[in-house]
């Protein structure tokens, strides 16, 4: 199937135009968006997501959207969808702007938002692929959400080219980050640990859940302590020491099987995290 389009109060073919060409997300990635799973006709965890899609309008410097004109859209695009929809995205811009980074006058302009759906597969196992570039933990827009997907295209498409199907980030202090769309969690010592938000990397959805649940089940997942996720501890990975599982929205909690186009086993935690995640996914929609 294709995607299904929404934009400005009712459904749009492909090849509609949506936005125009001075739409400051096309013309400067000015814009946060986020992308839900699709389960049993829902958009998973949507309340959480549509809170970090404020925080980050708010963190650029955009006036926190329309909620109930989003929902308006993704129950649209739901209903016009068949059982293969696997992903919902909501995407919001600054709206018409001028063409460098300054932004119109406030109170001139008026964002635009776009809800689509479409498929999206939920894979079993993971393969990754360190690369060359690094997380900005510093930056003005770490942490949030933002349409500026550059540097994730370029890393991915290095991923890719090496035979993994995500990419994994140190920051620019040696500290594991984060992939360029999933939370990483390295497993050793009879423990799952995630790399802190102090690290730059994206207070995931799915990870802030694996956390909440895994301490409700006592299955051992947390943060890392400070200086405990250097980028080295992928080495101890590929030599058999580690483990290591991605967490993301359509992903939901999956053990790594190759790093660096080396075959690793997963991990028993991870795999747990996996199934735990699956059973808590099945009780509750929106949690």
């Amino acid at each position: 199937m294709g995607t299904v389009i929404w934009s400005e109060g009712k459904l749009r073919g492909e090849d509609e135009p949506v936005a125009t060409a001075v739409d400051h997300g096309l013309t400067v990635g000015d814009g946060a968006f986020e992308t839900c799973a699709v389960i049993d006709g829902h958009a998973f965890a949507l309340s959480r997501h549509l809170r970090r899609l404020k925080r980050s309008a708010t963190g650029l410097g955009l006036p926190a959207p329309d909620e109930d004109e989003i929902k308006a859209g993704i129950d649209a695009v739901l209903a016009a969808g068949g059982p293969e929809l696997g992903r919902v995205r909501i995407t919001l811009t600054a709206g018409p702007g001028p063409l460098g980074s300054n932004r119109s006058a406030p109170g001139t302009g008026r964002p635009t938002i776009l809800v689509l759906a479409g498929p999206g597969a939920r894979p079993e196992t993971a393969r990754a692929a360190r690369v060359p570039w690094v997380r900005n933990e510093r930056s003005a827009v770490a942490g949030l959400k933002t349409t500026s997907y550059a540097e994730n295209v370029v890393a991915y498409a290095y991923a890719v080219e090496h035979g993994a199907d995500e990419a994994l980030f140190a920051n620019t202090i040696g500290e594991l980050c984060e992939g360029t769309g999933s939370n990483v969690f390295v497993e050793r010592g009879g423990e799952l640990v995630t790399p802190t938000l102090a690290s730059g990397c994206l207070a995931g959805i799915t990870r802030e859940l694996i956390l909440e649940w895994a301490l409700e089940a006592g299955l051992p997942v947390r943060e890392a302590r400070a200086g405990e996720l250097p980028f080295t501890v992928l080495d101890e990975v590929g030599a058999g020491g580690a483990r290591l599982s991605l967490s993301s929205s359509v992903r939901n909690v999956v053990p790594v099987v190759n790093l660096d186009g080396v075959d690793v086993p997963a991990g028993p935690i991870s795999l747990a995290a996996q199934r735990l995640f699956q059973a808590k996914t099945n009780e509750n929609l929106d949690p």
